[in-house]
């Protein structure tokens, strides 16, 4: 059995000898190789590389083709960019839209010219080439609808719209399900065997908001994602996501990546067992400023945590992405973990 056969049987709740090992890498890819984060997340053949490369490296059981949160929303109308070689990219200037007749004037999306879609395919057909047979690969489409939705119309903004009008947030938010099912989809077909968006600001408006407002659009994308590329789809929430992890569960998701914040035994006694977590290691208190010892303590507590609830779907991973000066020793302590 290879790790993407682990994953695939994982995922499906099959008896594995072990749990999958797959930490959330994508700008550690970059410092890796020795390449700056804007070259990684500008130019298809290096991103690939990079990742081929920690692949080659680490060999964990699931790589992440992710370069930023961005890519939906420059392909949208948003100038992105970075102030320097190794900042991630993000929004450049004031929030582009504002009123309805601004969102009237975001285009069709067409995964083959608008933005770095062209180039974030081609990587993610590069890595599939490279390492999917034998590896299991996840291809993110960066953010559900209400998050994407606060990177077109500035989080401060979006959140005074939910309560003064919310007409406007819920028609960005339909444009916004158009693009990401449109890149979620490509990301399918050209290879990736699980699908990944995060929605984290949508748990910043509470659990009553989060389930009038966020829910019903992840249930409409993971629905759609999974009747138009026939892949997995995760769902992911940075931070205590306890308060929403019950509505979480409720959204089709076949995988909730969960944070360190999130106590694992009860994810597992919230989620149940049809469901994979997918997590959950503190990325900077335990994996880039702890040691080695200190990592396989905390990765074998959440194993422990999960095989104790009797829980088969479960992939060990960071809780969110890695920090890329993560020292190696560490993440090779949380692949010897398992």
């Amino acid at each position: 059995m290879n790790s993407r056969e682990l994953v695939d049987r994982t995922l499906a709740g099959e008896a594995v000898p072990r749990f999958p090992v797959g930490p959330l890498a994508v700008h550690y890819c970059a410092g890796l190789a020795g390449v700056t984060v804007r070259r990684y997340t500008s130019d298809a053949r290096i991103l690939a590389d990079c990742v081929i490369r920690y692949c080659e490296r680490f060999r964990p059981d699931a790589v992440w083709v992710s370069a930023d949160t961005w890519v939906n929303a420059q392909a949208m109308g948003v100038r992105v960019g970075a102030e320097d070689d190794n900042l991630p990219w993000g929004r450049l200037g004031p929030p582009p839209f504002r009123t309805a007749a601004d969102i009237d004037r975001i285009p069709e999306p067409d995964t083959a010219t608008q933005g770095r879609y062209p180039l974030m395919l081609e990587a993610l057909r590069r890595i599939c080439e490279a390492v999917g047979e034998e590896v299991f690969v996840v291809g993110c489409f960066d953010q559900y609808p209400f998050s994407l939705a606060t990177s077109l119309l500035g989080i401060n903004e979006t959140m005074l719209a939910v309560a003064d009008d919310p007409a406007l947030v819920r028609a960005l938010m339909e444009r916004c399900l158009e693009y990401a099912m449109a890149y979620g989809t490509a990301m399918g077909q050209a290879g990736a065997r699980l699908l990944s968006g995060g929605d984290s600001t949508a748990a910043l408006m509470g659990p009553r908001l989060f389930r009038e407002i966020a829910l019903p659009f992840e249930r409409r994308l993971i629905a759609g994602l999974k009747a138009a590329a026939g892949r997995p789809v995760s769902l992911h929430i940075c931070g205590d996501a306890t308060p929403v992890l019950a509505d979480m569960a409720s959204t089709g998701a076949d995988v909730l990546e969960i944070d360190h914040q999130v106590d694992m035994a009860r994810a597992c006694d919230i989620v149940g067992p049809e469901i994979t977590l997918w997590g959950n290691l503190d990325p900077v208190a335990v994996l880039l400023r702890g040691t080695p010892a200190a990592v396989d303590t905390a990765a074998r507590r959440a194993i422990e945590d999960v095989r104790g609830r009797g829980h088969r779907r479960f992939v060990l991973s960071s809780g969110c992405t890695l920090a890329p000066d993560t020292p190696a020793a560490n993440l090779e302590a949380l692949l010897r973990a398992v």
